[in-house]
């Protein structure tokens, strides 16, 4: 009688097993060697019609399951390959499904600006919810809203404190000021310049057309950044023309130096050049995308956003907590 009892209050070992899609291998495969696992083997091609299939090659049953995928163009194929990865598992009776999205797709979508406009922002998370999934996982949001768009747990990881300690390391004996390239994210400049030692802040007050998307009308530089070094933080660049057209108006400002950083690259059409050409002394992007050899410049900087990940991995898994990893920053 004794040993049903203890073999039935004996708790099952919990299993973490993680998966990636195919948009960004190398990211997975580096978070996977700060775990300490491998990435489930699967089979993963697309039909002659462009569907996608995905099958896991072991069972998932009961396992703690965290999927990984990074949203770079084509961004609806890799959309649809993460969800078909979520419903597969979900049907193959994984336990929990996280699902890691270092770069959220559609973030910028996450209001109506005018009528008869979509939210498609809610309508991944909503995607997500249907599919299966548990909880989600994401860096640097476009807007911090976004994590109510998803009914259950949003651990919301924030990339300033390594793209801070970066630039602190490699310019703290300069006169810094942190610029924010728009109005909107002064609050960010704000938690920069704290970080980086309490230097002042400016920002560029830019008018855009509503009609054009990507293209600023005018700038405007508010704050003092003559002789100083001046880093411009954002979350994401995509075309460059705003942090380029920044950069180039600081200098013209008179500042010293203008260093570039935000956490996802996503720079589209001729983005590279543009940065490459802008006169910043560096660029710094973490690889939440993946940025390939012909997108890459000489005065490119990529850290690898891999340990931040795993370590949220091990929290999530072990029913820790995720905010203690940004000791109060986040």
């Amino acid at each position: 009688m004794s040993m049903g009892v203890s073999a039935m209050s004996a708790t099952p070992k919990k299993s973490l097993m993680l998966f990636s899609g195919r948009a960004h291998p190398e990211l997975a495969e580096e978070v996977a060697k700060h775990l300490d696992v491998t990435i489930t083997p699967q089979s993963a091609y697309d039909f002659a019609n462009g569907e996608i299939f995905v099958r896991f090659e072991e069972s998932v049953r009961g396992c703690d399951a965290f999927v990984i995928q990074s949203h770079c163009a084509p961004i609806n194929q890799w959309l649809m390959e993460q969800l078909i990865m979520v419903d597969a598992l979900k049907r193959a009776s994984a336990k929990r499904i996280t699902v890691i999205m270092p770069f959220y797709p559609y973030a910028r979508q996450d209001k109506k600006h005018r009528g008869r406009e979509p939210i498609s922002a809610r309508l991944v998370a909503d995607l997500f919810k249907t599919a299966g999934a548990d909880r989600i996982m994401t860096v640097d949001l476009h807007t911090a809203q976004i994590q109510g768009f998803f009914d259950g747990p949003v651990d919301h990881l924030w990339a300033m404190p390594l793209l801070a300690s970066h630039v602190k390391e490699k310019y703290s004996g300069s006169d810094i000021t942190v610029v924010s390239p728009d109005a909107g994210r002064t609050k960010l400049a704000e938690k920069w310049a704290d970080t980086l030692g309490g230097y002042p802040i400016a920002f560029i007050h830019k008018t855009r057309d509503p009609l054009k998307p990507n293209e600023v009308v005018a700038n405007r530089v508010v704050g003092e950044v003559r002789g100083r070094t001046c880093v411009v933080i954002d979350d994401m660049v995509d075309t460059g023309g705003t942090i380029a057209k920044a950069a180039e108006q600081l200098l013209a400002e008179g500042a010293k130096d203008v260093i570039i950083a935000a956490t996802h690259g996503v720079l589209s059409r001729d983005a590279a050049d543009r940065l490459a050409n802008s006169g910043a002394r560096e660029v710094i992007f973490t690889d939440t995308l993946p940025i390939p050899e012909e997108k890459r410049f000489p005065q490119l900087t990529v850290l690898s956003i891999a340990p931040l990940l795993a370590r949220a991995i091990q929290e999530v898994f072990e029913d820790g907590s995720v905010t203690s990893l940004f000791d109060g920053n986040a």
